[in-house]
């Protein structure tokens, strides 16, 4: 039998009994992330612009619910020691904002650092975890990610750090999702669930590009942040994703977070290709561009519902990635209702024609291909075969026929 079918199958079996298990984040998170585009200019009129634009574009309906607070909101701490937000950026306060998004369906994400200053410098929870937390439910807030910076590198202090904090939020009387953004350099995935967080970082921030051409290993493109990330697939599953960092469809090269260290931007193919891999990977889908400015090109990347599906399917498996060379990548990813969902992306810098067969999938019979990206059937039987751009992802979803 084929040892790919086994992993798959395993996996499969796995995930089943996750699926059932009762989690309150059976799927990865969707929304907007102020970090790449606004960095730590970020303000209540920004923010509340950015939800309307998630509303008015559809995206909303194709599950995006979250807008989420990056680094810079933080104006100190009150003289009981409070943290409070910036009352130049936020004058009507977190509270009113929360109460913004929630009247509109939404829920609002926030940010700190398991240090005494954040990534931009500002003020962090190192020490107050306890009344961190109560103050981020007392604002009914909905999720925390919570940074690394200025934290020490070995990992024990981490799995200290994580899990004070983790243990606050469960005592805090709000259920806030925990997002565990340390950069993969500890190996999150052993031990981020048990400090309590539902979702973990696996690598270093991602910028707008395609690959990383620098001499810094950490300034990190699509293609660097997908083969770490798949390799962690057995780690994944509901309550517990793998989180490969925010998508940059739609920024451009856009100066800022996303614009440094060689980030000049990506084609629609290649920003087509992360959403792709994203969803297949059951990454969060975090998007991060102008909500309220976007191409026809962005929009239907980030409004593929069909693709979205894929990304919160209730089985909740990442794909195995089966085929791993210079040129090619095929995914496979069993899902809820029995189908499978392939992705087969090209590496190299070529046009080039690949032949996709059920069998060595590890699949038995005959299906029809359906192309999530073409929204047509484009083969029936045992094979596709076609060509695949430079940088493109096909994606199929498998149904089995007679």
């Amino acid at each position: 039998m084929n040892k790919n079918f086994l992993a798959l199958l395993f996996l499969f079996l796995l995930n089943q009994t996750n699926a059932q298990q009762t989690t309150s984040v059976a799927s990865a998170p969707m929304g907007w992330m102020s970090w790449n585009f606004f960095g730590d200019k970020i303000n209540e009129k920004d923010l509340k612009e950015m939800a309307d634009a998630l509303i008015s574009s559809g995206m909303k309906d194709a599950g995006y619910n979250f807008i989420f607070i990056d680094d810079g909101w933080q104006g100190g701490r009150d003289n009981k020691n409070n943290m409070i937000a910036d009352p130049v950026k936020f004058p009507s306060g977190i509270k009113a904002l929360a109460k913004y998004m929630h009247d509109r369906g939404l829920k609002l994400g926030i940010y700190s650092d398991a240090a005494q200053l954040t990534c931009a410098g500002y003020t962090a929870s190192l020490g107050f975890e306890e009344q961190d937390a109560r103050t981020f439910a007392s604002w009914d807030i909905d999720y925390l990610k919570y940074d690394y910076c200025h934290a020490p590198a070995d990992s024990n202090t981490a799995k200290v750090r994580y899990k004070a904090m983790g243990d606050a939020l469960k005592k805090s009387g709000r259920k806030i999702i925990f997002g565990i953004c340390e950069w993969g350099e500890r190996k999150p995935w052993h031990w981020a669930a048990n400090a309590g967080g539902d979702l973990w970082r696996t690598t270093f921030d991602i910028r707008d590009k395609w690959k990383n051409l620098t001499t810094n290993k950490n300034a990190l493109g699509i293609l660097d942040i997908l083969d770490i990330n798949a390799e962690l697939s057995k780690y994944s599953g509901p309550g517990k994703w793998n989180d490969a960092d925010m998508l940059v469809a739609g920024l451009y090269g856009k100066k800022g977070p996303s614009g440094d260290e060689g980030g000049v931007g990506c084609t629609d193919t290649e920003y087509q290709s992360q959403f792709s891999l994203w969803a297949m990977m059951n990454s969060p889908l975090y998007a991060t561009n102008d909500l309220r400015n976007m191409n026809t090109a962005t929009k239907s990347i980030l409004l593929n519902k069909e693709m979205i599906a894929i990304n919160q399917d209730a089985l909740g498996n990442q794909a195995v990635r089966t085929v791993n060379d210079s040129i090619w990548n095929v995914f496979v990813k069993p899902l809820a209702n029995g189908d499978m969902a392939i992705a087969l992306l090209n590496r190299s810098e070529h046009t080039a024609s690949y032949q996709l067969n059920a069998k060595d999938l590890g699949l038995a019979g005959n299906y029809s291909w359906y192309s999530l990206w073409e929204h047509k059937i484009s083969s029936k039987g045992k094979k596709w075969k076609g060509i695949v751009q430079p940088h493109e992802t096909k994606v199929f979803r498998l149904k089995k026929i007679k």
